[in-house]
């Protein structure tokens, strides 16, 4: 049986929250990368399908000293990658990041303008939908983010917006939200499936992977919405070219500096 648990990240921007989604990944990609490790872009490019149109990406993450440290006891040497495959959608999306004979994350994501308070966005059947657990991300709430991970800049209870006005987001915000039609908002529900194919320790391993999805979930929606200034004027035009030139940086960065960004081990 899989480990399946159901994010909800609520936040105070909806039609435009695409591209900043997607200047997110780009600057914390490169956040992550440097000394040997970090992102690789394999393919980033358009796809469709029957009933379905967005931007496809293939990845390796390279992360030899990021993972958890009961996988990198027990991997092969050479082993400590992962491919991620993404296919975005908009408001959908899913990704699949997986290591070839050993484990697959699927991530689903649907981005609705609610509150957080849809049951069972992905549809699943009752008796799988009785095996979920749900974990509601406030982005506001400093209680949930370790010291480690804490910086003043990227903390959504402190940050005002200067193009748009928005933040610092009170104890309150969602009350003030669920009462003000006309400000913008909306509810990314995160379906996380983990497959570890090792028996012995394969539970472990799901709890452990489940975590910390849950604290780069929490991290890099609390980063977006303090990023907004960098992100609200642009285009998707802007985007795929900030993506090529991204691409092209992390390919230097990977070879060059010190190793960068979030241990999965942290507390």
């Amino acid at each position: 049986m899989p480990l399946l648990k159901q994010v909800r990240s609520l936040r105070r921007c909806s039609r435009c929250y695409q591209v900043g989604q997607l200047y997110a990944v780009a600057e914390a990609s490169k956040n992550e990368t440097g000394g040997g490790e970090g992102v690789e872009v394999i393919k980033n490019e358009p796809y469709e399908n029957p009933g379905e149109k967005g931007q496809y990406t293939h990845k390796i993450y390279h992360l030899k000293s990021k993972i958890p440290s009961i996988l990198s006891k027990i991997a092969p040497a050479g082993s400590l990658f992962v491919h991620e495959k993404a296919w975005n959608a908009y408001p959908y999306c899913r990704t699949s990041e997986y290591h070839p004979n050993n484990f697959e994350i699927k991530i689903e994501t649907w981005h609705k303008p609610d509150m957080g308070d849809t049951e069972n966005v992905h549809g699943l059947d009752e008796a799988t939908w009785k095996t979920v657990s749900v974990d509601n991300i406030d982005i506001a709430d400093r209680s949930v983010i370790s010291q480690k991970d804490y910086k003043e800049e990227q903390d959504p209870a402190k940050f005002k917006s200067e193009k748009t006005g928005r933040g610092p987001l009170k104890q309150n915000w969602k009350k003030e939200l669920a009462n003000d039609p006309n400000c913008p908002h909306m509810c990314a529900y995160k379906l996380v499936t983990i497959k570890f194919n090792w028996k012995l320790i394969g539970k472990t391993v799901e709890n452990a992977i489940q975590k910390a999805e849950k604290r780069l979930f929490t991290n890099f929606h609390r980063q977006l919405f303090c990023w907004i200034d960098g992100w609200i004027d642009l285009s998707m035009d802007d985007i795929r070219r900030m993506e090529e030139e991204t691409q092209k940086e992390l390919d230097e960065m990977r070879k060059t500096g010190e190793i960068r960004g979030t241990c999965l081990d942290d507390k």
